[in-house]
């Protein structure tokens, strides 16, 4: 374990490389007309560098963990983030569409590479007993970046040109690169840490997991990806407020990761259901009283709160519960996480062209819905069957339950009264 000033100090700078990872990810949003303009392509063809990145990273990041899995931890995250600065260099020096494709398919590599290792490295730095508190730290930076990165990108691309974005963007991670590598411990490995193997694994849990995080964000997507038209259409809103709106939601998202938190270590499965329920009651008030202006921005907010608290909760949950090593387990809902974004978006246009654009919440409300039922179901669709001399009992496996096993008892190291 680090000294506690350093290992706040690296986990400090762990959150920073969050925010840069995801705010190069999703970047070219703000400045996809400048990019189509400069490039003389169409808006749709700068849309495609999302989409062949989120499909790298979905495709990609099981393999790239299981490869890398004995590479020490620094060595490992200055490789990555090295490459990330120089790809994302590249980017901002292409010439024409087909390099930028193909230098944002390297920045996607890295990404899936990224956050397949960056929580059980953060995690290692403190007990066991703050894992939580420590993944909702470290996740401050991912939810700060759509409310200061990518506006800020967004401005600096309109004023010197989007290429200048990006520029900034590779510096702040060649000095984010310096910083993990001066402050991680150099011979750190997955297999000589705690935070290397679930705390409490069980892999039915985590399958649950995996199915869970597919299906939620598959609903929280369909209806956030079309939510600037329904704003418009629906709510009635003029076009420049949007800026401010989803400045009101991404700043709750912050909050949203602040205050979850304080109950990830006590409770990860509560953590876990209450934020995805209440994505389900902010999509269906969107939907029912989306024409009320103050109703609908009350339900922006807290939908933000909610998805960035969810997010928190399900990597906590699957440092909790991974079967085997926490690094292919983060890989495993990393790539669940972008299977629920690409067939969110994709779900969520088939409903604006078949049904409109009202019935965007609805659809989302409902798939999320899915998703709380086999987290409320997860007891005993997990329940636990074991002889103990001689005799069968069944046990309903909750996370913070002692499981008597072989006559011996064993106890999760932290309160758990169910999942994330």
């Amino acid at each position: 374990m680090l000294a506690h000033r350093r290992a706040n100090l690296a986990l400090a700078a762990l959150s920073i490389a969050t925010f840069t990872f995801v705010t190069t990810e999703i970047l070219p949003v703000g400045l996809l007309t400048l990019m189509a303009d400069d490039l003389h392509r169409s808006r749709s063809q700068v849309g495609l560098l999302m989409t062949g990145y989120a499909a790298v990273v979905m495709l990609t990041s099981v393999p790239l963990a299981r490869l890398t899995q004995r590479v020490p931890r620094r060595l490992l995250l200055g490789v990555t983030l090295g490459v990330f600065s120089a790809a994302t260099l590249v980017t901002a020096l292409a010439a024409d569409y087909g390099v930028l494709l193909a230098v944002r398919l390297v920045v996607g590599l890295t990404q899936a590479l990224f956050w397949s290792v960056v929580a059980s490295t953060a995690t290692g730095l403190f007990p066991p007993s703050q894992r939580g508190r420590t993944v909702a730290r470290m996740s401050m930076g991912a939810a700060l970046a759509p409310v200061l990165g990518v506006p800020i990108g967004t401005w600096l691309g309109q004023q010197a040109g989007w290429r200048f974005a990006f520029l900034v963007m590779a510096a702040i991670g060649v000095v984010t690169c310096a910083a993990v590598v001066t402050l991680l411990p150099g011979g750190s490995t997955p297999q000589s840490e705690a935070a290397a193997r679930g705390s409490a694994p069980d892999a039915r849990r985590y399958l649950m997991l995996v199915l869970c995080t597919a299906i939620g964000v598959t609903g929280m997507v369909t209806a956030q990806t079309y939510v600037t038209p329904y704003l418009l259409d629906v709510t009635g809103f003029a076009p420049a407020t949007l800026g401010p709106l989803l400045l009101v939601t991404g700043t709750a998202g912050f909050f949203g990761t602040v205050v979850v938190g304080r109950f990830l270590d006590r409770y990860p499965w509560h953590a876990l259901v209450i934020p995805m329920s209440l994505i389900v009651v902010t999509l269906l008030a969107l939907y029912l009283l989306g024409t009320l202006r103050p109703a609908a921005i009350a339900a922006l907010a807290l939908n933000g709160f909610a998805f960035s608290a969810m997010a928190a909760a399900i990597q906590n949950r699957t440092l909790q519960v991974a079967p085997g090593s926490t690094d292919l387990a983060s890989a495993g809902t990393g790539s669940a996480f972008n299977v629920g974004i690409a067939t969110g978006s994709l779900l969520g246009g088939l409903i604006i062209d078949r049904a409109g654009v009202q019935a965007v919440p609805l659809a989302g409300a409902l798939i999320t819905a899915a998703a709380v039922a086999l987290l409320l179901a997860e007891p005993r669709l997990t329940r636990v069957t074991h002889r103990d001399d001689g005799d069968e009992a069944t046990h309903r496996g909750q996370p913070g339950e002692a499981v008597k096993v072989i006559g011996r008892t064993v106890a999760p190291p932290a309160r758990c009264a169910g999942r994330p």
